[in-house]
């Protein structure tokens, strides 16, 4: 029980201090005391614009990397009742939260979102699983993103 003390005691003062302070041996980067979600981890992404024959954006792809936090903002201009859809995208993000007019919700998950009308919605997630994901209007090939987490 005294050795076990010991480690333990031994750790906290040598080993706690650096973990902490992020002086670790490896190139790994450190975020601070707010860990991954330091603003030195966020991203701003370029606008989703979701309106009737558009496309979601210019280049209908995303590149994102695992561990960073996302920030991205949906304008519906409501030519159309429009969803976009992403179960599988959604299942590889950690959705902080979703900002409808100022309302915050904070989802356990999320399969996609529906606009009856015009309005914005922001998205604040973080990337975790690598992959290559669709998120787009269900049966459109304009209106659809390919997402690739690296």
């Amino acid at each position: 029980m005294k050795f076990l003390l010991a480690c333990v005691t031994a750790f906290t003062l040598v080993a706690a201090p650096a973990i902490a302070d992020g002086d670790d041996d490896d190139d790994a980067p450190s975020f601070g005391v707010a860990g991954i979600m330091s603003r030195d981890n966020r991203e701003d992404l370029p606008p989703l614009t979701l309106s009737a024959g558009t496309p979601l954006n210019e280049s209908g792809k995303l590149e994102l990397k695992s561990g960073t936090y996302y920030e991205v903002e949906i304008e519906a201009d409501g030519s159309q009742e429009l969803a976009l859809a992403g179960a599988d995208f959604f299942r590889a993000i950690w959705i902080d939260e979703i900002v409808i007019e100022g309302i915050e919700i904070r989802p356990l998950g999320v399969d996609s979102l529906e606009f009856d009308e015009a309005g914005t919605a922001e998205i604040s997630f973080l990337a975790i699983k690598p992959g290559t994901y669709d998120f787009g209007v269900p049966g459109s090939d304009l209106q659809k993103l390919e997402i690739t987490i690296k």
